[in-house]
């Protein structure tokens, strides 16, 4: 780690590499995991799905003296529009990447039936009603979204715990950066997301944003005034947030 410092009550880490932010961000979520885990017999976690999440899931699912068994395991997105199992949808990736690798005690997945997304969108909020986020594990898009929360669907007082958004042109454009999609056209308009509110409900929160794209939205997030023009700004409101970046995404601050 090369530096540490404060945005509001964000606490900002800056490594030299991604690496280094993955595998301290997991180092450090582990112990979270252990700690509320000694208080209480299961934990609610959401996670995020992205690229920019892969040295981070890769090390926590290494990490050791975890009960996962005692975990709830929640995602804070999906695509509506694409069929099961598709790579590209966000409950397969955590899957391949996190979920299929650790024996969670539970694991919910949103948007299981596409019939009715109002229905799924109510099933879900009642699901995390029923088991409030301890930890939440996210990323900052392009835009500066949190989850699919983009600065013209995003509402820091949504009544929604969960709602269908259509998605603008910087994060459908963001997925084909990501190397999730080969076209923009094959980006589904569509998605449903937890709300800001779902979100900053958790007790704490762990934000991994590694890489040169992301070095605007990370400018935004900690010297931009706190609104929903930005939405990640809403971080530096939370009690108990870090904010992880690398050389790259943090290039544009001073």
């Amino acid at each position: 780690m090369t530096e540490l410092f404060q945005a509001d009550t964000l606490t900002v880490r800056k490594y030299d590499d991604r690496l280094q932010l993955g595998n301290d961000a997991a180092k450090m979520a582990a112990q979270a995991i252990r700690e509320l885990l000694a208080q209480r017999d299961r934990i609610n976690i959401i996670f995020a799905a992205a690229p920019s999440q892969n040295e981070f899931l890769a090390a926590l699912a290494l990490e050791k003296e975890i009960e996962w068994r005692s975990v709830r395991a929640f995602h804070m997105d999906e695509y509506i529009g694409l069929p099961p199992g598709a790579p590209q949808r966000f409950g397969s990736f955590l899957k391949q990447h996190f979920f299929g690798l650790v024996p969670l005690g539970e694991v919910h997945y949103l948007l299981r039936d596409q019939k009715d997304p109002e229905l799924e969108c109510r099933r879900y909020a009642e699901l995390l009603l029923r088991f409030p986020a301890d930890l939440v594990f996210m990323g900052i898009g392009e835009n500066t979204h949190i989850a699919f929360n983009d600065p013209h669907v995003a509402r820091f007082n949504d009544p929604h715990m969960v709602k269908v958004v259509d998605l603008d042109p910087a994060c459908r454009e963001q997925q084909v950066n990501d190397g999730c999609f080969e076209r923009l056209e094959q980006v589904p308009e569509h998605a449903l997301t937890l709300s800001v509110p779902a979100l900053m409900k958790a007790e704490q929160i762990f934000c991994m944003v590694p890489g040169t794209r992301k070095a605007q939205a990370v400018y935004h997030t900690l010297n931009d005034a706190i609104t929903e023009r930005h939405p990640s700004t809403i971080l530096r409101t939370h009690p108990s947030a870090v904010l992880f970046i690398d050389k790259d995404s943090g290039a544009l601050l001073r």
